[in-house]
Order: structure tokens, then C-alpha cells, then sequence
């Protein structure tokens, strides 16, 4: 029996608390949390993928602005132009999931009415409990898309681990197994960081759910011999004509779906749709370090002098989704009135 995992974000106190945040990088063998009490070490947090998932990472950022602000201790004249030079720091932790410029807008918006610390704060703490509850709402308007007996395949992390709550994508399948629903998972491993193999396989067995492990090559194989019915991804950030950015490995999914008739649906809160962007060329797509690719656990797996393409995250066109759940609902295509009304909501 794997014992339930800690929180993924917890701040204790008030605001002269801190911030502790799970450590992912080294789940599932270790289970360590960090006391955070620093801006900067929320911004090597969010870098390092200490904490990941375009909600958490948000939620994540919006304590970061307290403790960054804390730090300085700005005169009242100076309140918000401290905040927003904090903000924009933290902004630029990472720039394709747009969850953390909405979260940060949204506590920079609270106190541009009212410009005091602990106003900042209660916006953070208010973010955090709507975060719980979309996650909730998530699992509930997608639940009925499992179907009794069914292989659901998923990738990168979309639980617990990655917002608040039960997640996104997973939170379907968390409510589908408190509903008595029988179905079984494959995740893929999700190279380069393997976060469907060491975290969603972690997080599907202590919950009981079965579940196991795909190389990232094998989905659309077993998408094709009609082993999957389903199929759901997160997302981290999502256009106006439902083109979105998603873990890369995401995109072949959603083609072997597209040529064999197996549903796929993208699970994203109201905060991941961007209604600046038309559609998805205007997403900027993050490259990582290519030793994440050519090292495996600190060791080089790659002849010495190769280097490596890292990009995080792949382009999923809308045309290749059956549908998004939402915390407002499950939208179906045409998606650009439906997502402009539910991304207007979470804005």
C-alpha cells in the first residue's frame, strides 16, 4: 500500500508565515518538503520543476509575490511598483503556461484596489481555495467520458501533484473511481523527466487505480490495435480556436486518435485558455537544458559531444480534439464561442 503523498503547496501562517512546497524532483523515491521563505527560491522552484503543473505553478507564483514583496518591505508609495517588478520576475520563470501570468495578474489586480500586504495575501490564499474547487468541478464534467471497462491513456502528470485538489486530467479519472466506475490506466513515461512514471503512476496507485507503464512510442500502436478508448492530456495554455500546448508527446497522441476514431479530450480550468492568442503560432514553446535529454539520472546516456533538442512542450491543433473539459463544462467543436465564453470567466 503506497501511504498518500503531502500536500503539493502548503503556506503556514499568516502573511509572516512561509511557503512548503513538495519536491517532485525526487519523487517517488523520496518525499521531501522544502521550506520556502524567499522569492527566489519560488523561482528556482518553479525552474528546477520542483513544483510543476500549470495550476500549481500559478498558485505557486502567487506566494512567491507575497514573499517578494515581504522582502522589501516597500514604503506604501512604493507598494505597487515593488509588486510589480516581483511579479514580473516570477512571470518569467517559465513562459508557456499561462497559469502563472493569470495568477499573478489576478493578485495584482486585488491590490491595485486595495495596495497592502496582507490584501496580497488574502489573494494568494483565495486563489488557492478556487484552485481546489475547480479542480473538483473538472473531475465532475469529465467523469462520464470514462466508460465502464475501458483503457484510458494518459501523459505527462495532470493530478495532484500539478494543481490543486485532484488535478485535471486525472481528476476525471478520480472521480470516475469514487463513482464505482471499473476501468484500468496506461500512462506514458514522458520522457525526458519521466513524470508519468514516477509521478501519475505514483498517484494512480495510491489511489488504487490500476495502472501501468507505456514507453512514450507505444500510445498510438496501442491507440491503432484498438487498446485504448480514451484518451486525456492536460494542458498549458490553450488558444482561442482550441490549439494548445501540452508535454511534448502530446501531438502524436492526439494524431493516432484523430486516424482511428479513439475520442481525445484536453482537461484544462478556465485560467489555461488564452483569449489574447487566435491560435496556437503564438504560443511561445519553452527548450529546456539538453541535459535533461542526453543524462538519465545524472549519468550520460548519449555518446560524449552529441547534444540534444529539448523543447518542453508540443503544438496540438484544435481540429485533432474531440473535446475540452472545463470547469464550466465539456466544450465540443466549433470552440472558439465556447472557449471564449469559458475563458472569459476564469479572467
Amino acid at each position: 500500500m503506497i501511504p498518500p503523498l503531502p500536500p503539493t503547496i502548503t503556506w503556514l501562517g499568516a502573511h509572516d508565515g512561509h511557503l512548503e512546497l513538495l519536491d517532485q524532483t525526487l519523487l517517488p523515491h523520496e518525499r521531501r518538503v522544502l521550506v520556502v521563505r524567499r522569492v527566489d527560491e519560488v523561482i528556482e522552484a518553479i525552474q528546477g520543476l520542483r513544483v510543476r503543473g500549470a495550476p500549481a505553478i500559478g498558485v505557486a507564483a502567487a506566494y512567491g509575490l507575497v514573499l517578494g514583496v515581504r522582502e522589501q518591505v516597500p514604503l506604501p508609495s512604493a507598494f505597487l511598483e515593488t509588486v510589480r517588478a516581483v511579479a514580473t520576475a516570477l512571470v518569467r520563470a517559465r513562459p508557456t503556461a499561462v497559469n502563472l501570468a493569470w495568477a499573478i495578474e489576478r493578485c495584482l489586480a486585488a491590490v491595485r484596489e486595495v495596495p497592502t500586504l496582507e490584501h496580497l495575501f488574502a489573494a494568494a490564499q483565495q486563489l488557492h481555495r478556487d484552485e481546489e474547487q475547480m479542480s473538483r468541478r473538472l473531475g465532475e464534467h469529465g467523469r462520464l467520458l470514462v466508460q465502464p471497462g475501458s483503457t484510458v491513456l494518459t501523459h505527462c502528470n495532470t493530478g495532484r501533484l500539478a494543481a490543486m485538489g485532484d488535478g485535471t486530467a486525472l481528476a476525471v479519472l478520480f472521480a470516475a473511481a469514487r463513482a464505482g466506475v471499473p476501468f484500468r490506466v496506461l500512462a506514458d513515461e514522458t520522457r525526458p523527466l519521466l513524470q508519468g512514471a514516477r509521478l501519475t503512476a505514483l498517484e494512480l496507485a495510491a489511489a488504487g487505480i490500476p495502472v501501468q507503464l507505456l514507453v512514450d512510442g507505444a500510445g498510438p500502436g496501442l491507440i491503432a490495435r484498438g487498446e485504448v478508448q480514451l484518451v486525456l492530456v492536460g494542458a498549458d495554455r490553450i488558444a482561442r480556436n482550441g490549439d494548445f500546448a501540452n508535454k511534448v508527446g502530446t501531438y502524436p497522441l492526439a494524431l493516432a486518435c484523430a486516424a482511428h476514431g479513439v475520442p481525445f479530450y484536453c482537461v484544462a480550468p478556465s485560467s489555461t485558455f488564452d483569449l489574447q492568442l487566435a491560435d496556437g503560432s503564438g504560443i511561445p514553446i519553452e527548450e529546456r537544458d539538453a541535459t535533461e535529454v542526453t543524462h538519465l539520472a545524472g549519468q550520460r546516456i548519449a555518446p560524449t559531444g552529441v547534444g540534444a533538442r529539448n523543447p518542453a512542450f508540443d503544438l496540438t491543433p484544435g481540429r485533432l480534439v474531440r473535446g475540452f473539459v472545463s470547469d464550466r463544462g465539456v466544450l465540443q467543436p466549433p470552440f472558439d464561442a465556447g472557449i471564449k465564453a469559458v475563458g472569459a470567466g476564469g479572467r
